[in-house]
Order: C-alpha cells, then structure tokens, then sequence
C-alpha cells in the first residue's frame, strides 16, 4: 500500500511522508526483505531525481536503512554513480550531501562495491577540506572504509588530491576528526609500493602519494606535533601511524 501510494502521490509532502514511514519500517531486517521482494527498491530509489530535495532526502534515508541488507546492497549497487553525482551538485554541507554519504558508507562497509567508487577518491578528498565537522566525519568513514582494502590503493594513491589535506592534520581539528583522518592515514602507510612505482607517483605534484606519503610530504612533521595531542586516544593513534 505504502509503495503505491508513493508511486501515485502528486504531493511532494505527501511523498516525504511516505518515504519516512517506509524507511522507520525498513529498520526491522524482515521488512527490508518485504521491500525488496516487492521491488521496493527501485520504486523508492525513483525519487532520488526528485525535484523537490526534502524528498530526495527523505528517499536516501530509506535507502540507508535498506541498504543494511547485504541482499539489498546487490541491487542498490547500481545507484552509486547516482550518489556520487548528487554529492557533487549538492550545496556544501547539505542534508541532501549527509544522506548520500551516509548510505555511501553503508555500501563501502564491505569489499564487494568498492569498485564502483574508483573514481570518487578525489570528490571525497575535495569534499573532506570544504565540509563541516559532522560531513567531515561521514567523507571518512568512506575513505576509511575504501582504504582498508589492498585492492583500491593504486586508485587512491593516484587520486588527485587538494594540498590543504595535509593542513587538517592539526591540534585544532576535533578529534573525532582526527581519529578517522588518522585510521585513513594509517591504511595508506601500509602499503608499499616499489621504488619504480613511488618514483612514478612522486612526479605527480597533486597527487595524493604525493600529498600524504612522499618524503616530501609535511605529514610526517605534522604527526610529530601531534604526539603532543590532549587526547590520548589521538596520540595513540598518532604513535601507530610513525610506526
């Protein structure tokens, strides 16, 4: 009933509704089956060219909670390239930019999609040094997420990346904020590519190779300072990154 209500609404109020009680009763992992089983799927993720944004809002937080099915998440892997253009064109800071992250998140918590988020790093990137705290926060649960597989990291080392990345490395910068910038930080530390490729990566200026990792890079002074942190959890983390 609520599918073909959305479906038939011509009232934009009306279909924000709609969404918000399909999305509280798509908590319950049964319903989240029922959804899907009714081609749910696809008819609430119609609404993300709504024109009007509450309900383009209000349709990304059903799909967040949708997406917390794994069986789910296979159908809803085609929205990606959606998500990340409505990001893009989204006002800075926006709800309509925290929701999208926020199910971003949720389908980057497993390797199985990460694929179709090659080319988002610098988008993220970008958006990580423009954005507020809390958006902040969501840019790098994904970028966490992302970096925490082998897989992806000659795409992420490659991606063009704004130089003031580096700058949030910082006493000044929350930290939880900085907890999750270090966790990204740390996972690319890991890995190690051979001189032939860091020499091939060091010759691009904005790269993020260049940015974070280089020898060139001031992340390491950076992180020195911040040994000196309030936080012992962020000096924690700090000393793991030397490391």
């Amino acid at each position: 009933m609520l599918l073909s209500l959305l479906q038939g609404s011509p009232n934009p109020s009306d279909r924000a509704q709609i969404l918000i009680t399909l999305g509280n009763t798509a908590a319950f992992t049964v319903n989240q089956d029922l959804i899907r089983e009714f081609g749910g799927l696809h008819i609430i993720a119609g609404f993300l060219s709504d024109p009007v944004p509450e309900v383009r809002v209000q349709t990304l937080n059903a799909l967040n909670n949708l997406s917390m099915n794994l069986r789910n998440q296979e159908q809803l892997k085609v929205y990606v390239a959606q998500l990340l253009e409505l990001i893009e064109m989204s006002p800075v800071n926006s709800d309509l930019q925290m929701a999208a992250l926020r199910l971003l998140t949720n389908l980057s918590v497993t390797d199985d999609h990460h694929q179709l988020l090659r080319g988002s790093i610098t988008l993220l990137l970008s958006l990580l040094v423009v954005s507020n705290q809390v958006l902040q926060i969501q840019v790098l649960k994904v970028l966490v997420n992302l970096s925490s597989n082998p897989d992806m990291m000659d795409d992420m080392v490659q991606a063009q990346a704004p130089a003031s990345v580096v700058l949030l490395f910082d006493v000044r910068t929350s930290s939880a904020v900085l907890l999750r910038l270090l966790m990204f930080a740390g996972n690319l530390k890991a890995w190690r590519p051979s001189a032939q490729v860091a020499e091939a990566l060091r010759r691009r200026q904005d790269g993020l190779y260049r940015v974070l990792l280089d020898e060139s890079s001031q992340l390491q002074s950076k992180l020195i300072q911040l040994l000196s942190h309030p936080d012992g959890e962020v000096r924690a983390q700090v000393a793991r990154v030397l490391l």
